[in-house]
């Protein structure tokens, strides 16, 4: 009995005993400092090489064109000014926007004292013709040089009226035909001189498109050459160039509807229709106003079913200019010969066909 008694005890005390031994495992390993999860690191995919774009040679009809900016302008037109200088300008008739008639008195110079001059000069006439008629009674009795002498000072004292008279009516500016007021450069009261620019009048009801032309766009444009013309707030429209600027040596033919050169007495030179290139429009709407912007493409040249690529296939290498042709067997280079080029298509002459590819850069 005391041998079991003895044995069952020491079963129960080593139960005990590691039971002990498992808590203080457990509690240890809660003490101890936690270890840092590992980092996990997301994968780097290697960069993939951009694939070159491909383009299949195609046909069109290639145009060449020359573009320029002008506006619409009077076939007839004049600047007027007074050739009489250093007056004021003591009546002005008309404004901006006016339709005057051939005729009509535009504005008139003071020359009131010009007027009273002429009024003396003529009263002292009258005597002077009075002694002239005493002369010629008496020209027999006199020396022939003394009786041409006397002719001769009648004749200035004549002249003298006359040109006092012209002067006179220089103070008068008239319109030369029928047309409508666009400029007015002075004011009344304004202190004028002579040939400085007064006003301008067009016939408005003769407007056509025109442009200036640089040197180099004037050597490609020829009369008759189709054009398309952009007229603000009035649409696209067709025609032909119809006539070209007549240029002289010592011409500045400006570019693009722009100014060009100038006079010796400092004053810009006066715009005129054979200082443009002009354009004959199909079907131009009525109603427009002179001075209206607008852009004119002139075809110079124009080729149908051209094998055309894009300029981006092209490449060069010294003198040879060559494609990369792209097919079932790969890519492969082929030698070209180029004609006409615009800025986004390339004449091929020989060496590709419609319907292959090339490979851009």
């Amino acid at each position: 009995m005391s041998m079991k008694w003895w044995t069952g005890s020491l079963f129960k005390r080593s139960a005990i005993i590691m039971l002990s031994a498992s808590i203080m495992l457990t509690s240890g390993c809660s003490l101890l400092p936690k270890e840092s999860e590992e980092e996990v690191l997301p994968s780097i995919a290697p960069p993939q090489i951009a694939k070159k774009p491909e383009y299949e040679v195609t046909t069109t009809t290639l145009l060449s064109t020359v573009q320029v900016v002008g506006k619409l302008i009077s076939m007839q037109e004049e600047t007027l000014f007074f050739t009489l200088g250093e007056k004021h300008l003591k009546e002005l008739n008309v404004k901006v926007g006016d339709k005057i008639e051939k005729g009509k008195v535009i504005g008139v110079l003071d020359v009131d004292l010009m007027q009273r001059d002429l009024r003396n000069e003529r009263l002292a006439f009258k005597r002077e013709e009075n002694a002239m008629k005493d002369t010629l009674r008496q020209k027999d009795e006199m020396d022939p040089i003394e009786f041409e002498e006397k002719m001769i000072a009648f004749e200035e004292k004549k002249q003298k009226i006359s040109d006092l008279a012209e002067e006179i009516n220089k103070a008068t500016l008239v319109a030369p035909f029928s047309g409508t007021v666009v400029t007015l450069k002075v004011k009344k009261g304004d202190m004028i001189k002579a040939y400085d620019p007064i006003i301008v009048i067009a016939d408005t009801s003769k407007l056509t498109a025109a442009a200036k032309l640089s040197k180099e766009d004037f050597a490609k444009i020829a009369v008759g050459m189709p054009i398309s013309v952009e007229i603000n707030n009035a649409g696209k429209f067709t025609g032909t160039v119809k006539t070209m600027p007549i240029v002289s040596d010592d011409q500045n033919n400006g570019g693009n509807g722009g100014g060009g050169g100038g006079n010796p007495n400092g004053q810009p030179e006066q715009e005129r229709p054979e200082d443009f290139m002009l354009v004959e429009i199909k079907d131009m709407p009525k109603n427009l106003n002179r001075g209206t912007p607008l852009s004119i493409t002139v075809i110079t040249k124009r080729k149908e079913n051209v094998i055309v690529i894009p300029p981006s296939t092209l490449r060069t290498l010294g003198p040879r200019t060559y494609v990369q042709v792209v097919d079932s067997e790969g890519k492969r280079e082929v030698d070209v010969e180029i004609g006409q080029q615009t800025p986004t298509q390339i004449e091929i002459v020989a060496g590709l066909k419609p319907g292959q590819k090339v490979v851009g850069r």
